[in-house]
């Protein structure tokens, strides 16, 4: 079923490559794909259709589905911790950056939010709790042995990034969402090079970690400061893991518009807007 999806996707990303190869005139703006195009001719060398198609997929993966899913977990994070989203609200208050119900102007620079320590916690526990991705995989450059065993050069391994956070000695209570974990004075995440790794490890870490990172903490700052937000079903969903983390049928949330004095904005028919994130 899986090979039979991934054609299926390659079929539509093909046709999607030559439309976008055939229409070239006019444009104002390069999306990610016109960029990849074009980063083969900077070498000298037109990428293949094939490896437009399997750059494309990555990107659709790397991207957006791990955005979408750690976005999605912070989303509900806060809908169960009310008290976590208190603290952070207070933190904005602190840093200068919400006042009177509103972002400041021109508070959100990146100095700014990175002097935002809570924030950084709240994402990473986040991060820790409900890894996008589970593991990767990486082939064996020298024959080693681990617990015994002996692993061959040339072997592929797929370490777990899921397991390691579950069973890893420098946490405490795994199953509990504690952002103070990794605060001032606990600091769990520095006992150890590979505890914690929510974007993998070694020369093959994630490229775009400190983006999502960023992309996460001002989605919090939004939500923190310019919204009020519930779940709009009786109970959270379940939590499947493949191929990303993600509620089953999606998280449905009613977010509420708030003014400067945080009063609900009303909409023309509805006070309240739906959506399934």
């Amino acid at each position: 079923q899986g090979i039979r999806a991934r054609e299926t996707l390659q079929k539509g990303l093909e046709k999607a490559i030559q439309e976008k190869l055939q229409n070239t005139q006019g444009k104002d703006y390069a999306d990610a794909l016109d960029i990849l195009i074009e980063s083969g001719k900077e070498h000298g060398k037109e990428l293949t259709m094939q490896e437009l198609k399997d750059g494309t997929l990555e990107l659709i993966f790397a991207a957006y589905a791990t955005t979408a899913s750690a976005s999605t977990s912070l989303i509900m994070q806060l809908l169960k911790h009310p008290q976590v989203l208190g603290k952070l609200r207070e933190e904005l208050r602190s840093k200068g950056i919400l006042h009177n119900g509103c972002i400041c102007e021109g508070s959100l620079r990146l100095d700014n939010i990175n002097s935002l320590h809570y924030l950084d916690c709240v994402i990473k526990e986040v991060l820790r709790l409900f890894t996008p991705i589970s593991g990767g995989y990486r082939t064996v450059l020298q024959t080693f042995e681990l617990d015994g065993f002996q692993i061959p050069k040339g072997w592929s391994v797929m370490y777990s990034i899921r397991d390691t956070h579950d069973t890893a000695p420098v946490f405490k209570d795994v199953d509990i969402f504690d952002p103070d974990r990794f605060g001032q004075g606990r600091s769990e995440d520095k006992d150890g090079r590979f505890h914690y790794l929510p974007f993998g490890g070694g020369v093959r870490t994630c490229l775009g970690k400190h983006l999502a990172k960023l992309f996460l903490k001002a989605l919090a700052i939004e939500l923190a400061s310019t919204s009020r937000f519930e779940l709009a079903t009786r109970t959270f969903p379940k939590i499947t893991l493949v191929p990303v983390v993600h509620p089953v049928d999606g998280l449905k949330v009613k977010f509420f518009g708030l003014d400067s004095n945080q009063n609900e904005i009303l909409t023309g028919t509805d006070a309240m807007l739906g959506a399934t994130v």
